[in-house]
């Protein structure tokens, strides 16, 4: 495999895939050690994933400059994804315990109840490029945590970040045979969905999320799926700073290069402040650093991805011949790379694929609503249910439009952000499962009951 730098098109590694063979000695060696492994007391393995937190914080600078140079992230944005990793492992680690101990629900009873909580067993977690750290520690954590071995697979667009968890886990005391990276293509997908696991976990584009769970659908293990979106976001006419909600805005289309599964891929503004609007999200634009990701500087990188420049370029193209306006961007840049401008499109309308298909990067269409009941009706029409944003100074307005809205998150003035402590689902085509939260610990292990008769 063959690991290329979006940001200059150089080559900066090669490194061997997994064949058949070698996926399957993997998951042998998973299979002989995950019973031990769940036999290890809880606050050991609490213990293994807390010194694998202190590694990544040791390693952060080598980490974040290694995702960068293979993904295309801004260094900065790097460095806060290892930290927010770390915030997220702090939390398995400070509540686990709560949620995978034994439960008592009649101790006074002729017959007594309990539940307790099993591993799943060997499970592969089929993980994505634009976050590694985090979507990976969202999955194998909690679920190591659980007593659970895994097959993690990293995106070929992030292979050598995978390589740097999957060393730094062992070197945190999780046995080999506990934890092993699968690396590889679809090929090397495919070789896991033929073994016969305990569980996968994917996050990833709906398309492939969907043809996962049709493979594996006869086996009645767990499948869950967090898959893509197209995140609608409403401004109302009663936002006191403009500019101030520009900015934030912006930043939510923008961050990671708009490569974010609940980026803000839809915006709709109220025609009363529609105009101001538009213009201070251009003049955020125009503020942008768009450069060497190495840079601390630089606020745009390259995408991680050749064809998605050219997928943007039509969306942008097809909106504008259908009607829509350039107001910022909309080009491609020159030379070696993978850029794109930021852009920002308005005269669009809901049949356009710019508000109807994921953008997955730095691209916004902005629309014109009379009111809430239009903004709702506009927010509703997708396949997509992960998040939706409202930005209003008046709470009771805003929650009437957040309580109709079928998604997974819903937030009140901020957007694009994921919290340890909530659940983060989707619904639709958005996926299925839950990671996060309690429920996200509890993802990873099934409950047994226990009817239990002294006499």
């Amino acid at each position: 495999m063959r690991i290329i730098n979006p940001a200059n098109e150089s080559l900066i590694s090669e490194i061997p895939d997994d064949s058949r063979d070698s996926v399957e000695a993997k998951y042998r060696l998973l299979k002989e050690g995950q019973q031990d492994w769940a036999r290890v007391p809880l606050d050991e393995r609490i213990a293994c994933i807390d010194r694998f937190s202190r590694l990544l914080d040791e390693e952060s600078k080598e980490l974040a400059a290694t995702l960068t140079q293979e993904m295309g992230k801004p260094l900065k944005q790097s460095l806060n994804e290892l930290q927010g990793a770390r915030e997220r492992i702090r939390f398995f680690a400070e509540h686990s315990a709560r949620w995978l101990s034994e439960e008592w629900i009649i101790r006074e009873a002729p017959t007594q109840e309990k539940i307790s909580f099993d591993p799943l067993g060997v499970v592969a977690n089929i993980s994505a490029w634009n976050y590694p750290y985090l979507v990976g520690v969202n999955v194998f954590v909690p679920a190591l945590l659980g007593g659970n071995a895994l097959l993690y697979k990293p995106s070929e667009y992030a292979s050598l970040t995978g390589l740097h968890l999957g060393r730094l886990l062992e070197a945190a005391g999780i046995p080999r045979n506990c934890f092993q990276v699968v690396i590889g293509g679809a090929a090397a997908g495919q070789f896991l969905l033929d073994l016969p696991l305990n569980g996968y976990f994917f996050t990833g584009s709906h398309k492939t999320g969907q043809y996962l769970a049709r493979a594996i659908a006869g086996r009645m293990v767990p499948c869950q799926l967090e898959l893509g979106g197209k995140d609608p976001l409403y401004v109302m006419d009663d936002v006191e700073d403009l500019e101030k909600t520009a900015a934030a805005v912006w930043e939510g289309v923008v961050y990671n290069n708009g490569q974010s599964c609940c980026a803000v891929e839809r915006v709709y503004a109220q025609e009363g402040i529609f105009d101001r609007f538009v213009n201070c999200m251009a003049a955020q634009a125009r503020q942008m650093s768009i450069g060497d990701p190495m840079e601390p500087s630089t606020d745009i990188g390259p995408l991680s991805r050749k064809a998605q420049v050219d997928f943007l370029l039509r969306q942008i193209g097809q909106a504008v011949t259908e009607g829509a306006r350039i107001l910022a961007g909309g080009k491609a840049l020159p030379g070696p790379g993978y850029w794109i401008q930021p852009t920002i499109l308005i005269d669009v309308n809901q049949e356009m694929n710019i508000m109807r298909e994921e953008s997955f990067g730095p691209v916004i269409g902005v629309q014109k609503v009379k009111d809430d009941q239009e903004a709702v009706e506009r927010m509703l029409d997708t396949e997509y249910g992960l998040t939706a944003a409202v930005y209003s100074k008046n709470f009771e307005r805003a929650e009437a439009v957040m309580r109709q809205m079928n998604t997974g998150t819903v937030y009140w003035n901020c957007c694009d952000r994921v919290s340890a402590s909530l659940p983060w689902s989707g619904r639709k085509h958005s996926g299925m499962g839950t990671t996060l939260s309690y429920q996200g610990i509890r993802a990873f292990v099934q409950p047994k009951a226990w009817h239990i008769r002294p006499h």
